[in-house]
């Protein structure tokens, strides 16, 4: 569940995502070792690099600066959502229909706890994952992890 800050930085962030060709994938705002990071991870079709982090970084830093809704002094983090990272809000999932997926259970679904398949759906926290055929429900709550499948 996305606190208020999240809430806020996401909004602020989605049209300079949308003029910019990228996609808010996520944002997360948390405190580690004393720290507060606010973090946005944006994607596109062919993946980000590196310039499109600084670029979707430097504007959105300035809308930030602006509206100066965030009390606490934190440190801004722009990045790619990572080849292993685990799919956790619905609007990931959304963003992500139609692409294979790889997905660890921790009860065997059919004899099997790990499979890979093509994410087809996502509705009431439930992802709907096409495996041989089949579509299989998978709650979110009984998922290790359902994170996108990346064959080299």
């Amino acid at each position: 569940m996305a606190n208020k800050t999240e809430i806020k930085a996401l909004a602020l962030g989605e049209g300079i995502a949308k003029e910019q060709g990228v996609y808010i994938v996520d944002v997360t705002y948390k405190k580690e070792n004393g720290e507060y990071f606010l973090c946005y991870y944006i994607d596109r079709e062919g993946g980000v690099g590196i310039d499109e982090c600084e670029t979707f970084s430097r504007a959105v830093e300035e809308v930030l600066d602006r509206e100066n809704f965030i009390d606490d002094a934190y440190t801004l983090e722009v990045s790619s959502p990572g080849a292993d990272r685990k799919l956790t809000k619905e609007r990931e999932f959304l963003y992500y229909i139609g692409r294979e997926v790889d997905v660890k259970l921790y009860k065997a679904v059919n004899g099997a706890k790990e499979f890979s398949g093509v994410l087809k759906d996502y509705k009431d926290s439930t992802a709907f994952v096409e495996n041989g055929g089949e579509i299989m429900e998978i709650p979110a709550k009984s998922a290790v992890y359902i994170r996108l499948s990346f064959k080299l």
